[in-house]
């Protein structure tokens, strides 16, 4: 993940200072561990400025609103309590090439500060924390103890400090290019790390884009380089620090992140907050999204191997439940035959009342005939009653692997992360194994969220088709959503999702519609791999979910079928990825 380097901190801070100072402060929230947000008023308008002090996205930039979720964070409530009524009045870098902002606090612009909040961008070392008007940390966001740290504890009641400073030579717009050179070229090595080697503050991003300017490559020698070059390089730098002196930045997205210089190709933009904040903000969901799917996959697929192991269980000894009536026969055979069996003896033949058949009968020399028979007898009993109390155990069983064949499926389809969208309804899942107590949580499952959405196509016909993403999203679409005029698709004894295809009153689906729906509901099921999958359809009215039943899950009657074909929809996919790219 990028990193918020030192030019990105001048570049938000100015257009912060220029464009939301003074501003009220409305309300502070804390989203995360690692996130707060402040509501900032100004006379024209209002936004939120987020502050981020994540280990691998630390950040400050105006944000965009946070979830409506409870906001359970003691350091927050520290700062509401401390906030009520004031002004954010300035934000200042608190010495040149030091990613640490003061923001200042007061009843109203012109009176003595009241609070300090500093802002350290710093990596791993990231932290927020807040102290009075005379410097004394009232709340930081990470307590820092002394046995954690002998350089700079961080904690309550104790004077602030600001970090020590890193060390190497400061960049400076008036440094000759004899002096530059000379300094970069002292030790021979690779361009890029002489550069970060030989002064402070500067990134690997700002370096590459340098060199990219200056029409060289990072990993070329010192050594190699031409005058020419080292011209070129000068320039670059020269041109890099004037930027920053003079705050005139032009930012954009490239191939890997964004541009604050705009010295590599990239897409321009006008609103440097909002490229700031989206890239963190998907970066850190496509984080999330990748271990949250992970965890939940592997929890899944744990719980159904142990779900088959224990089917498997019950269906042998159901099978050996088989043989109860193989017992009570042989018993009535003893019972009939009680003059031909000899003490003593360890088997007898005996032929079948129904067949004629010869049946062998194991017997137990230490019982006598009628001790044998009522033995078999006995086993006859045991074994029907295990039966009978099998049978509900395996169909509780099967019901739960249905279950969880459907939430596999589910996941294994939503195995990449595209945006927000798809982070929400893998966190519905989540949601939904907790209340299913599949898996723990130490906080409360969120009732408040926004429903996540299902993925929508349209027909050929013009008619809105809609595919549940999860088990939620599945129950809402057929019990919620769907309507009379309405069709209900899913695969036939196949895990896989709810399509509706929504029509209008006096609308009839055309072949072409119902073929798409099809192909469709064949490409969201478990079956997507196959060449032809089967796919019922019925009216919404013929679904209905069994009293006590998981979410997702429904039974359907007068229902038709259709054949889908996923691969056409993976072609079509693939025709589509090809002209994006």
């Amino acid at each position: 993940m990028q990193a918020f380097d030192y030019t990105t901190l001048v570049a938000v801070r100015e257009d912060i200072a220029r464009n939301w100072l003074p501003s009220r402060i409305e309300q502070v929230y804390q989203r995360d561990r690692y996130t707060i947000y402040l509501s900032l008023r100004t006379i024209k308008k209002r936004g939120w400025l987020g502050i981020c002090w994540h280990p691998e996205a630390a950040r400050v930039c105006i944000s965009e609103p946070p979830p409506k979720i409870p906001d359970t964070f003691t350091f927050s409530d520290q700062l509401r309590h401390q906030f009520k009524g004031l002004a954010l009045t300035a934000i200042e870098i608190i010495a040149p090439w030091e990613r640490v902002l003061d923001l200042q606090f007061a009843k109203r612009p012109g009176d003595d500060v009241l609070w300090h909040l500093y802002v350290e961008v710093m990596g791993k070392y990231s932290n927020v924390i807040l102290t009075d008007a005379k410097q004394q940390i009232i709340a930081p966001a990470k307590q820092i103890s002394s046995s954690q740290s002998s350089v700079r504890p961080i904690q309550t009641g104790q004077p602030y400090e600001v970090p020590p400073p890193l060390t190497g030579t400061l960049p400076k717009l008036e440094e000759e290019q004899e002096r530059w050179q000379s300094r970069v070229s002292l030790i021979p090595g690779k361009l890029q790390r002489q550069l970060m080697n030989s002064y402070r503050g500067i990134s690997p991003k700002v370096t590459q884009e340098i060199i990219t300017l200056a029409g060289v490559t990072p990993q070329q020698s010192t050594e190699t380089l031409q005058q020419i070059d080292w011209d070129n390089l000068y320039l670059a730098w020269q041109k890099w620090l004037k930027m920053q002196a003079t705050c005139e930045f032009y930012p954009g997205k490239t191939a890997q992140g964004y541009t604050i210089l705009g010295f590599v190709e990239n897409h321009p933009v006008d609103n440097l907050q909002q490229l700031i904040d989206r890239y963190y903000i998907n970066n850190l969901n496509q984080q999330q999204f990748k271990q949250l799917h992970h965890q939940l996959l592997q929890k899944i697929s744990s719980i159904l191997k142990k779900s088959d192991r224990k089917a498997e269980t019950f269906r042998n000894r159901l099978q050996e439940s088989t043989e109860a009536e193989s017992y009570r026969q042989q018993a009535d055979l003893l019972m009939a035959h009680l003059h031909l069996i000899k003490p003593g003896i360890k088997s007898i033949e005996l032929n079948d009342f129904a067949t004629g058949e010869p049946v062998n009968i194991k017997l137990n020399p230490e019982k006598n005939a009628v001790q044998n028979a009522q033995a078999l007898y006995k086993n006859h009993q045991k074994l029907k009653r295990a039966k009978n109390a099998v049978i509900p155990l395996l169909n509780e069983v099967e019901t739960e692997i249905n279950y969880l064949q459907q939430v596999k499926t589910a996941l294994t389809q939503l195995d990449n992360y595209y945006n927000p969208e798809d982070l929400e309804t893998l966190a519905e899942i989540r949601e939904e194994l907790i209340e299913q107590e599949y898996l723990k949580s130490d906080r409360a499952v969120s009732k408040n969220k926004d429903d996540s959405q299902p993925h929508q196509f349209t027909t050929p016909s013009g008619y809105q088709l809609l595919v549940g993403r999860n088990n939620r999203q599945n129950d809402r679409l057929t019990f919620r959503t769907a309507n009379d005029y309405d069709i209900w698709f899913h695969t036939q004894e196949i895990p896989g999702s709810h399509v509706l295809l929504r029509l209008e009153p006096g609308k009839v689906a055309q072949e072409a519609d119902m073929k798409f729906a099809a192909n469709i509901t064949a490409y969201y099921s478990q079956a997507r791999e196959s060449d032809v999958v089967p796919v019922i359809y019925t009216k919404p009215k013929h679904v209905y979910k069994p009293k006590g039943a998981k979410p997702g899950m429904a039974i359907y009657k007068q229902e038709t079928v259709i054949w889908g074909k996923p691969q056409a929809i993976r072609n079509e996919e693939r025709k589509t990825n090809k002209e994006e790219n």
